[in-house]
């Protein structure tokens, strides 16, 4: 069955105009297109443009929804069981958040009892469980399944003082990394010390013992997976390479 521009759009619930962007952006092409300029889609086309919203949904960018679908590997009931298996972790957050939402709300009616512990519960399994979908497959190959437990059981065991603690190192280290880089700061200067010593505390809320390298490799992951890059590069690009350079120089050294 073939759609035009605009039933299409209408079934999907966009506008034609999009349907030409993404025409131009090469994101979807559609099957034909007349001589007089009407661009008409099959069933191929409705089933990828069906995969782009649900890829939207998720917050994906354009960019990257074009180079997944256009993969030579791309397998539409595969990726929709990605699409199920992300829309039931989002779920299952949301649904805990609305339990500790409704038992934070029982406590102060008095109705239960909730200890500090148990209010801060929910946003550590959070932490935990973002850290196990964007990093986990790669952390149990590199350092073992039990490693990878164990720092996760610590991070769930932190008090509100030392999850608070946690917390405000990653923020802080991520706040020097981009003075320092904005600066032009050599990260064999203080400053790229003054990093990585915060950076070695923040890793022993996590990890059972302390080892310079792992901690090298670690910062050597930064750079190396774009995943990490992305987040120290946020705002400023250069952030991972300055704190993998200060690891390699200063972790053998004074703070050793």
């Amino acid at each position: 069955m073939e759609y035009g521009i605009r039933e299409l759009a209408q079934m999907a619930g966009v506008s034609a105009r999009t349907l030409r962007y993404y025409d131009e952006i090469g994101l979807l092409k559609p099957l034909y297109t007349t001589e007089a300029g009407y661009r008409y889609y099959g069933e191929k086309e409705a089933e990828l443009l069906q995969q782009i919203l649900f890829y939207r949904e998720r917050g994906m960018g354009l960019q990257q929804i074009s180079r997944i679908i256009h993969e030579d590997s791309f397998d539409v009931f595969n990726a929709l069981e990605e699409h199920l298996f992300a829309l039931e972790s989002q779920r299952e957050k949301i649904d805990r958040l609305i339990f500790a939402v409704k038992r934070t709300m029982a406590s102060m009616k008095g109705e239960i009892t909730m200890d500090t512990q148990e209010k801060f519960q929910v946003f550590k399994e959070k932490v935990v469980r973002e850290k196990e979908e964007a990093y986990g497959k790669e952390s149990r190959a590199k350092y073992g399944n039990m490693a990878v437990e164990e720092a996760n059981r610590r991070i769930l065991d932190m008090t509100e003082e030392d999850y608070e603690r946690f917390q405000n190192l990653g923020e802080e280290i991520l706040k020097q990394l981009e003075e320092a880089v904005r600066e032009g700061e050599d990260p064999r200067g203080e400053k790229g010390k003054r990093i990585v010593m915060l950076h070695k505390e923040w890793l022993g809320y996590t990890w059972k013992t302390y080892s310079e390298q792992a901690h090298k490799g670690l910062t050597a992951m930064y750079v190396e997976d774009e995943r990490f890059t992305k987040y120290y590069d946020r705002q400023i690009p250069g952030c991972a390479k300055f704190l993998k350079e200060a690891a390699e120089y200063w972790v053998s050294k004074e703070i050793g």
